[in-house]
């Protein structure tokens, strides 16, 4: 995790002390289901409780012992057997490691679906209240990246909105599907523990249990999370794309804000440069990143390897933590965006009326002429408008055959700005309903 992208309430849920407190909150609660079943003394399971409910796991010494062992949970273990004294040896009776692992890092993918859920809601409450704002704010649509038909810049926000609800949607699923526990023991047989210690664990900790495991949860959960967490991430990029383009010098239709004091660069002090949504667009490859390891995870050895451990120690923090941070970064951006309805009428403008070529083209269909004389006679007027000379409507007039079939007046009401907008309350109403 690299501190400059990281908010403390992600970073928490990736702690080593978050971590060994799970792990400790695994063993008492499997203690405690054994000691009812008869399996570990009732004492025993109230010593490991008492002793080890408020402990300071001490991480140092934790590695410590691993560097001997090589093998984490045992070391965990051992510093636990120091802090809880004869007792532990009821601890992780009929277990394996993973029991511990699997469950969780399950709940710590849990947790950390919980943050990035609300960092969509309030996304997607910034991304309302600018839609809404700017609802009627005509600008111009774009395809290829060249100029197209005028829409507006509340649809451009509402295209968002209606992308991260499902984006939202997405994770609840994928949250939903990683929410299981396995206490099912080596290679997930149950042989040496009840599977009523693995329902009693997965009750306490807000589990459901994995209905079969082998000696791992299968992957396949972790997959489909990581996916999801990456396509939210391609969600990110592409509104931070589109503002990236709305701030170009060329176009400046909106603009990050750029607050008092801040600097754009440090040789030419006029720059304003989009660097929030840069670096959501680099951010977005990071999360990206992760979700080809977590697919190729799926197929284990077996019953088990761990050729998807050192893998899930890197993505699961590093994954949540930058999409985290980039969710509440984007959220900002929204919220502050700097919004230039004049340079959207200017654009809109640039092209001699052009915008309105599609209307004359389907007007002219209805007085008569094939779609492809129709389209050639618009395009014959276009051409000259794209060269910069002239304005549409006034060679659209000029044009014998166009003016055969066609007032002025009724060229000039094909101009009508409106007319691309009449629907924009239809899409509003389907993005975010009627209230």
């Amino acid at each position: 995790m690299i501190p400059r992208y990281t908010r403390k309430e992600m970073a928490h849920i990736w702690a080593p002390e978050t971590r060994f407190k799970i792990w400790f909150e695994i063993e008492a609660y499997a203690a405690d289901k054994m000691a009812e079943l008869g399996i570990v003394p009732k004492d025993a399971a109230t010593a490991i409780w008492a002793r080890g409910k408020d402990a300071e796991f001490n991480v140092a010494r934790i590695d410590e012992i691993e560097s001997v062992t090589k093998h984490d949970v045992i070391a965990f273990l051992t510093h636990l057997a120091e802090i809880v004294g004869p007792e532990a040896r009821f601890v992780h009776q009929g277990m394996t490691s993973s029991d511990v692992l699997d469950t969780c890092f399950n709940i710590q993918l849990v947790r950390a679906a919980d943050l990035l859920l609300k960092d969509i809601d309030d996304l997607l409450a910034a991304l309302k209240r600018r839609a809404f704002e700017h609802k009627m704010t005509p600008t111009i649509g774009r395809s290829h990246g060249i100029h197209a038909e005028p829409v507006t810049f509340g649809l451009k926000l509402a295209y968002a909105h209606a992308e991260f609800q499902r984006a939202r949607e997405r994770l609840v699923f994928a949250q939903r599907d990683v929410t299981t526990c396995a206490i099912s023991g080596a290679v997930g047989t149950f042989a040496n523990i009840d599977p009523s210690v693995e329902a009693h664990v997965a009750q306490k900790l807000g589990l459901a249990v994995e209905p079969i495991s082998t000696q791992v949860i299968p992957r396949d959960r972790h997959a489909m999370y990581f996916s999801v967490l990456a396509v939210i991430a391609s969600s990110v990029e592409r509104l931070a794309t589109e503002i990236r383009h709305l701030q170009r010098t060329e176009v400046l239709e909106a603009e990050e804000y750029f607050s008092p004091g801040q600097k754009g660069s440090s040789a030419m002090p006029h720059k304003r440069n989009p660097v929030l949504t840069e670096n959501l667009t680099g951010l977005a490859r990071l999360v990206r990143s992760a979700a080809v390891p977590a697919l190729e995870n799926v197929a284990l050895w077996h019953e088990r390897d761990i050729s998807h451990s050192s893998v899930e120690r890197g993505i699961g923090p590093d994954a949540t933590v930058h999409l985290d941070f980039a969710l509440r970064r984007l959220a900002g951006v929204v919220d502050k965006l700097l919004v230039y309805p004049e340079n959207m009428q200017r654009n809109l403008d640039r092209l001699g009326g052009l915008v309105h070529s599609q209307r004359v083209l389907l007007a002219l269909t209805q007085k008569g002429f094939s779609r492809e004389d129709s389209y050639a006679a618009v395009q014959r007027n276009a051409m000259p408008v794209w060269r910069g000379e002239g304005q549409f409507l006034d060679l659209l007039k000029k044009d014998k055959q166009i003016a055969s079939v066609m007032s002025a007046q009724e060229l000039e009401a094909l101009f009508d700005l409106g007319y691309h907008t009449k629907h924009v309350d239809t899409i509003f109403a389907r993005v975010f309903g009627h209230s």
